[in-house]
This record gives C-alpha cells, structure tokens and sequence, in this order.
C-alpha cells in the first residue's frame, strides 16, 4: 500500500448534534468540548494510519473560526497531514450545519500531533520499513 493509500483509508470523520448540555454559557459548543472531540477523531485517524500505540504530544493552533449553537449538526474530518519517523501530524476540520438549513461551513480547525510508543513508553517508527525525517 502506498502513502498516499494508507492516508487515505485512515481519514475518520465523526458527527454528532450539540444538544444544550455540549454548550457553554452563550448557548455555543463548549471550546473545551470541541477541543476533546477533535483530540479523539484526530486520534482514530492516526491510530488508523498507524496501527500503533499513540499519544497526543502537542496542538498546533486551533482556530475557532465560526460559533456553533446548541441545535446545530457538527462533522469533525481528521486526516493525516505529515508522517515523521516516530510522529505523526493530523489536521482535523469540524464543519458546521444549521439543524434545518441546507449548506455547510468550516467553523473550526487545527492540527494534532501524536508519537508512536513501545510497551515502555518509548518512541518508535510510525511505520516499519519507511524511512521519513521528523
């Protein structure tokens, strides 16, 4: 299989509606909850790529471009943007949808990177046999 094959099939997209209890005070998704949900997307799809034991090291800029109100459909797509020797970089999109309204935007987007660890907690190569520089 090739790179390129391998991203593709690892691409994981999640919905869910936000119901009242995802919101914060301005009846909006919770920053923290859209944070948690594009964590485990973005973890699924690189777990997916992967077939490793990962861990979350580090977010590079989210952007909460557009609100997104109690009653709205949301789509996270996480899908591999970067493959390091021992890292790997997935960039997760979460599109928002009015519950009764055609159309779609992106409301928020960011980049999640995760590193492959033995059964000792130590970094290993993302894939075998696939010399990459991180």
């Amino acid at each position: 299989m090739t790179l390129e094959e391998r991203i593709d099939q690892a691409e994981t997209r999640v919905c869910t509606t936000v119901f009242p209890f995802l919101t914060n005070h301005h009846d909006t998704l919770f920053g923290g909850k859209a944070m948690a949900i594009m964590d485990e997307v973005s973890f699924m799809a690189a777990t997916r790529f992967c077939r490793k034991r990962l861990v979350t090291v580090s977010t590079d800029r989210i952007d909460f471009e557009k609100a997104i109100p109690s009653g709205s459909i949301i789509e996270a797509i996480a899908r591999v943007q970067s493959v390091g020797r021992t890292s790997v970089k997935v960039k997760v999109e979460i599109f928002l949808e009015k519950m009764y309204e055609e159309g779609r935007e992106l409301a928020i987007q960011g980049m999640f990177t995760f590193v492959a660890l033995d059964e000792d907690k130590k970094p290993i190569p993302v894939l075998d046999g696939l010399e990459i520089e991180d």
